[in-house]
């Protein structure tokens, strides 16, 4: 009897400096690994026994030149794995409506960018500021963090290893930017069984204008190595301006590139230091929807 290739789970983070890389990845891992325990015991487990089925696309310092004090954050990590669940404090600050003047304030921006450096908090302008740096291909950095990705891709497609990409914040936009490059450009190939997309900023115009293929048409705008699509939102999280893609990639189930694509908003309750951060990729990790998604996707595999 064949013996069946090892699934692999590639996550994507977003921008800032990460902790070095041995310790993100164990935490990242930990938070993914609290989530789906609480779910299914057997699956988690699974994933847990082999080291190779989790790999963490590391490419922040080569962005950045500096790693993130992993100390900073290991109790706020405790704290959101030993947690279940949203609080009633939680839900009021993530709906609060502070937040949602500042989510429609975005999204006017959103609409007419010409009004986003008067509406940009410091925080954002940095965020902009990375961006537009990815986004130039400042010295070619934006080509070699895809290659960091589309490395592991390759291989695994040659190795027949399903794959489970996740892309957190800006991991969406290198991932699905990678995936699009695997399609139309050379012949390397490689293909992905789910993407899950964490707090994304694919939803907004500003992105989509873009995105690799934003200015051609039909089939030469998107990937189509992607077989299902899962989209999770956090309520509050400014970054995923727009929490529906289904709207703004619909063409894709039309054109027959892809065979579904979800979108769901959740509830996350991460904070650091007492102040809540629904963005936070750790958030989104151990969020049980996340999990389901993992399990779902494991559980189907084969089928």
């Amino acid at each position: 009897m064949t013996k069946q290739p090892l699934p692999l789970i590639i996550y994507v983070p977003g921008l800032l400096p990460k902790p070095e890389p041995a310790a993100h990845r164990e935490a990242l891992l930990r938070c993914l690994l609290a989530g789906v325990r609480r779910v299914d015991e057997e699956v988690a487990g699974a994933i847990e026994a082999h080291d190779s089925l989790f790999e963490v696309i590391s490419w922040t310092y080569d962005f950045y030149r500096e790693h993130r004090d992993i100390s900073i954050d290991i109790a706020s990590i405790d704290a959101v794995i030993e947690q279940r669940t949203a609080s009633p404090k939680d839900i009021a600050e993530a709906t609060s409506f502070r937040r949602r003047l500042s989510r429609w304030i975005y999204r006017l921006g959103d609409l007419m960018p010409f009004l986003i450096p008067h509406v940009a908090s410091e925080r954002m302008e940095v965020h902009l500021r990375d961006l537009r740096r990815y986004l130039g291909d400042d010295n070619g950095i934006a080509a070699h963090i895809r290659r960091m990705l589309k490395v592991p891709l390759q291989a695994a497609t040659q190795m027949h290893r399903p794959v489970l990409l996740i892309g957190h914040s800006m991991g969406s936009v290198i991932a699905y930017d990678s995936l699009w490059e695997l399609t139309h450009e050379g012949r390397d190939r490689a293909k992905v069984d789910l993407l899950v997309t964490l707090g994304s900023p694919l939803g907004q115009r500003y992105m989509q204008r873009r995105l690799k293929g934003a200015q051609k048409s039909g089939y030469g705008r998107y990937p189509s190595n992607i077989r299902h699509w899962k989209n999770l939102a956090a309520v509050g999280d400014l970054t995923a301006l727009d929490r529906q893609f289904l709207d703004d990639f619909e063409e894709m189930l039309d054109l027959g590139l892809i065979e579904s694509l979800e979108d769901e908003a959740i509830l996350t309750y991460y904070r650091l230091d007492g102040e809540l951060n629904v963005h936070a990729e750790y958030g989104y990790l151990v969020h049980e929807k996340t999990a389901h998604t993992i399990v779902e996707w494991w559980r189907g595999l084969g089928n």
